[in-house]
């Protein structure tokens, strides 16, 4: 056996024996600065406060995504409008169908192992999501349920997700602690801030090479 057949065979070991539990946003430290992250210290719940999903709206913004705040009853109606123009949804397992609205005349696409070529004829892909960060305004999937393998959230060109008030955290580390208590740090994951995006020595952008071109997201307060 060679050295990268025992460093896999590990890898593969690890991601058999792990065992997913759910997340739930720890409450905010009592230590914490209120300047840490602007906004934190005016309510409390059991995960982020208003100012933390203030903070991560702005900055999910700020990469040039699309963001809407809706209730729990209006999400169907803000996937839809996400979706707007998409003629093939791809849906993962898992997706409520009540928080799951198509434009008319949408196809729903089942992911029964769609390769590459395939993923890339399905115009758009909606997921839920696992945490997002207020400081940065990251959103993470695990790919648990709801959110599908990771190519569903790389190949299509839009993805609609939709997360949870009580997901988002304040910062790195504290999604990084919250990962790793839940299990879901020892799964592959996607880390993702805006739209595909990069650019060149010039600064020129070019938004869609690696990803999807379009990102919208649905915070659910």
């Amino acid at each position: 056996m060679t050295a990268r057949d025992d460093v896999l065979a590990r890898v593969r070991s690890a991601l058999h024996t792990a065992t997913p539990r759910p997340l739930v946003a720890p409450d905010q430290p009592a230590s914490r600065s209120p300047e840490t992250v602007s906004g934190t210290s005016d309510a409390t719940r059991g995960g982020a406060t208003s100012g933390l999903v203030d903070l991560f709206e702005e900055r999910v913004a700020d990469y040039r995504a699309v963001v809407v705040r809706c209730t729990e009853a209006e999400v169907a109606d803000a996937v839809r409008h996400g979706l707007a123009d998409s003629g093939t949804v791809v849906v993962p397992d898992g997706f409520p169908d009540d928080l799951l609205g198509l434009p008319t005349g949408a196809r729903r696409v089942t992911d029964d192992g769609l390769d590459a070529h395939a993923l890339d004829a399905v115009d758009a892909v909606v997921t839920l999501a696992t945490v997002g960060i207020a400081e940065t305004g990251t959103i993470i999937l695990d790919h648990g349920t709801g959110q599908g393998r990771r190519a569903l959230s790389l190949v299509p060109d839009r993805h609609v997700c939709v997360v949870r008030a009580d997901q988002v955290v304040a910062d790195v580390p504290e999604a990084v602690t919250l990962l790793d208590r839940s299990g879901a740090a020892t799964r592959p994951m996607t880390w993702i801030s805006g739209p595909s995006a990069t650019s060149d020595i010039e600064l020129d952008r070019v938004e869609g090479v690696h990803g999807p071109r379009t990102l919208h997201v649905v915070i659910v307060v």
